[in-house]
């Protein structure tokens, strides 16, 4: 069995908004802990990194697009980028995970509502098993919901059984054993 972190949009140009993410700090120390475990366990840690277009926050020339700060990546862990919320879409990123028989795929990283689920959603259609630590993703507070209730909500509808096709497991990120 093949274990695949992926470390979605934890980039300074997230987290250097007026408004905060939500625990930013104890996100990416949690993310930190479960790449260590990842890596020992011989899996693969892969960041990946929105990019935007010139004159974007998360464009490659920007300060944005760089990771945030505090965030461990080491020499052998894997980059893709990715142009929309969906880190499958217009990417390698299946070809770099392989086969879904052969990988476990955990998602972590920003935006809830919009790249982690949509790429969750995505490895579940292309018949990936996926984990989704309940503490290992979030957001800023949107005009509609604070970041808890939104965080709250979409690991409801994860850990709700049947409601997404697939294998899906949702717990804490000290609870992912690889």
């Amino acid at each position: 069995m093949s274990y695949a972190l992926l470390i979605i949009d934890m980039q300074r140009a997230s987290f250097d908004r007026a408004t905060p993410v939500f625990d930013a700090a104890g996100l990416v120390q949690r993310i930190n802990s479960v790449a260590r475990r990842v890596r020992q366990a011989s899996g693969r840690v892969i960041v990946v990194r929105f990019t935007g277009p010139r004159g974007s926050p998360y464009h490659p020339e920007h300060d944005g697009w760089q990771l945030a700060p505090g965030l461990e990546v080491e020499r052998d862990d894997l980059e893709v980028r990715k142009p929309a919320s969906d880190a499958f879409q217009s990417t390698d990123l299946e070809a770099v995970l392989g086969a879904p028989s052969g990988c476990d795929v955990i998602v972590t990283g920003c935006d809830t509502e919009f790249c982690i689920d949509s790429t969750v959603r995505s490895a579940l259609a292309r018949g990936y098993r996926v984990t989704v630590p309940e503490d290992g993703h979030s957001l800023i507070d949107r005009a509609h919901l604070s970041a808890e209730q939104i965080i709250e909500h979409h690991n409801a509808i994860w850990s709700t059984p049947g409601a997404l096709a697939g294998s899906l497991a949702v717990c804490k990120c000290s609870e992912i054993l690889v």
